[in-house]
């Protein structure tokens, strides 16, 4: 079995900055990708950035430029580093692991970013 386990979100200011942290636990396979996904009261749960063992790291149009993704392969944790946050990054944040046809999900955590 797979778990992960999510810290950092909470309420912050516009342009403030917010450090996200998934730590993967259990049978986890190697190579992987690690990630987060977020989703918003309404809206589809979609992709915020993703980072592959091998390397390779991926992010959503709207938060490249922003949104830092890193990841410990030791430890199989993942982090996202969320700067000049605005409101529309309010959402729930999910972290996820995945290789081949699996993929495991955190509980998610909340960001909220408000004045």
């Amino acid at each position: 079995q797979v778990q992960l386990v999510e810290s950092g979100g909470g309420l912050v200011q516009p342009g403030g900055s917010l450090r996200l942290s998934c730590a993967a636990s259990g049978s986890i396979f190697s190579p992987n990708t690690m990630g987060w996904y977020r989703q918003a009261p309404g809206k589809q749960r979609e992709l915020v950035a993703r980072f592959a063992s091998t390397g390779s790291t991926a992010y959503a149009e709207s938060v490249k430029g922003r949104f830092t993704i890193s990841r410990d392969n030791a430890k199989n944790t993942v982090y996202l580093q969320m700067n000049s946050l605005k409101p529309e990054d309010t959402a729930v944040y999910y972290c996820f692991v995945a290789w081949g046809a699996r993929q495991y999900w955190g509980q998610g955590t909340q960001v909220t970013v408000s004045s």
